[in-house]
């Protein structure tokens, strides 16, 4: 991994505006993901507050009500993907079926706590498949009519 070098923009992503009002309404949640968060975060992606702030910005993002990529300002789910191999490998590791990262990292809280909330006790033989995981691009261009 290479080391992270000093720029003008943080090493983090950069938050919405409009977060402030929902993160005080939710405090308890924002410190429930950031502690999941920094558990599995790369202590050689940067120092510690630089780690911190980077788990606190996802973990506010996960209060919108868009793709996690989006309330993140990011350009797509590749550069979601990107930041959180980055800065929380571990977790990326444990995500082996790609699924949605703000479902995943939720579904990781409830296995922690140990709660059950999925409809069935298999990914793949839940209805809810296609609402929880990414379809891959080349399974939508198979797809497409010829």
């Amino acid at each position: 991994m290479s080391a992270v070098t000093h720029t003008a923009q943080p090493p983090w992503p950069v938050l919405r505006e409009d977060f402030a009002q929902r993160r005080a309404a939710r405090d308890d949640e924002v410190a429930d993901v950031t502690a999941l968060l920094l558990d599995h975060a790369d202590p050689l992606a940067g120092p510690p507050e630089w780690r911190e702030a980077a788990a606190t910005a996802v973990a506010v993002a996960c209060l919108g009500d868009n793709h996690l990529w989006q309330d993140l300002l990011l350009a797509n789910r590749t550069e979601l993907n990107a930041l959180m191999r980055y800065w929380f490998p571990s977790l990326v590791a444990r995500n082996v079926g790609d699924m949605k990262w703000k479902k995943f990292l939720y579904r990781q809280l409830c296995e922690r706590a140990e709660i059950l909330i999925c409809k069935s006790p298999s990914c793949a033989v839940c209805s809810d498949h296609a609402v929880c995981f990414e379809v891959p691009q080349a399974a939508l261009k198979s797809c497409a009519p010829a």
